[in-house]
């Protein structure tokens, strides 16, 4: 356990020291911490708060990936396929079209409300239907992109570009101070998600097995929906909707490391980190000087994933 937690922090520290000076202009680390050079603001305004941005969001990702694989015993759940991440990019959306500058309110709320909805529609007596769950998730993002269509159609001319390149996951150079605003609350979540490992363990294996063990499966089940909720309404804010990130980290390493959530946590929050910032540096330096948006990376490398595993989930892939 501690072997893989420390080899996972190892990469996620080489990532965040090497990401920043790699793009399509070179930056000298000497110059960058000397003073006031082009090298100082292309380091420490362009290129830094990005990669911070994208850790924390990876790590938000990747938990909340794990949390629903858990709670829901599927392998192919994450807030993409749940059509949380779009309830999320909804309340932004919307957000954005009435001006508000920090849409992080709506982006909850609407993560919550779709996620109630496809939880709804899914429980089949005292057991949650994972092919209802797909297809109630595959239908709500349908829904979610129709009222996005519908937004962006009669939004003026600066909300429909915001909205335009918002959608496509783009990450940015924000203020420290909104780093630090969001890392605050992503990493005490995450945190608490992780202290509660043991409990996780029991209900994977089913709810009635965690209550005989003491565990309140119903209280700790409430609180995995809104900690995950919470979390991707953080990332969707800043990031925009960023795919298949809590598919690929948390299922690789469940496959490596087995199913203890007292290490896949750890690992899922480092990994999930190290992993958005290298897609992050493949989207800025693939085409560069232009850029690819960062979710069209996560999503050329996330959609054949999600198909082999749609494929292999037959031959009973879950541990």
């Amino acid at each position: 356990m501690k072997r893989s937690v420390l080899w996972s922090a190892a990469t996620t520290i080489i990532v965040a020291l090497a990401a920043p000076l790699i793009g399509s202009t070179h930056v000298s680390l000497w110059k960058a911490f000397s003073g006031i050079s082009p090298d100082h603001e292309i380091f420490f305004y362009a290129r830094l708060p990005r990669v911070l941005l994208a850790l924390l969001a990876g790590a938000a990702l990747s938990v909340t990936g794990t949390l629903f694989q858990c709670m829901l015993r599927d392998p192919l759940a994450e807030p993409y396929t749940l059509g949380v991440s779009s309830g999320s990019s909804v309340g932004t959306v919307i957000a954005i079209s009435l001006g508000w500058r920090l849409p992080v309110l709506p982006a909850i709320l609407g993560a919550g409300a779709v996620l109630l909805i496809v939880l709804g529609m899914s429980i089949e007596g005292r057991r949650i239907s994972s092919f209802t769950l797909l297809l109630t998730g595959v239908t709500m993002n349908s829904i979610a992109f129709a009222i996005i269509l519908f937004l962006h159609s009669i939004a003026s001319f600066a909300q429909s570009f915001e909205i335009s390149r918002w959608l496509m996951g783009q990450l940015d150079a924000v203020p420290y101070p909104t780093l630090a605003w969001m890392a605050v609350p992503v990493i005490a979540i995450c945190g608490l998600v992780t202290l509660r490992a043991p409990e996780w363990n029991l209900l994977a294996v089913g709810e009635d097995w965690a209550t005989s063990r003491g565990a309140h499966s119903g209280r700790l089940t409430v609180f995995g929906y809104i900690a995950g909720s919470i979390l991707v309404g953080l990332v969707t804010t800043l990031a925009g909707p960023i795919g298949f990130v809590g598919l690929i980290v948390p299922h690789a390493l469940r496959l490596k490391l087995g199913a203890d959530h007292r290490t896949l946590l750890p690992c899922a929050f480092l990994v999930g980190a190290a992993f958005l910032a290298i897609c992050d540096v493949i989207s800025r330096v693939a085409i560069a000087p232009a850029e690819i948006p960062v979710g069209v990376v996560t999503a050329l490398c996330g959609g054949p994933f999600f198909l082999w595993l749609l494929r292999t989930k037959r031959r009973s892939l879950w541990l």
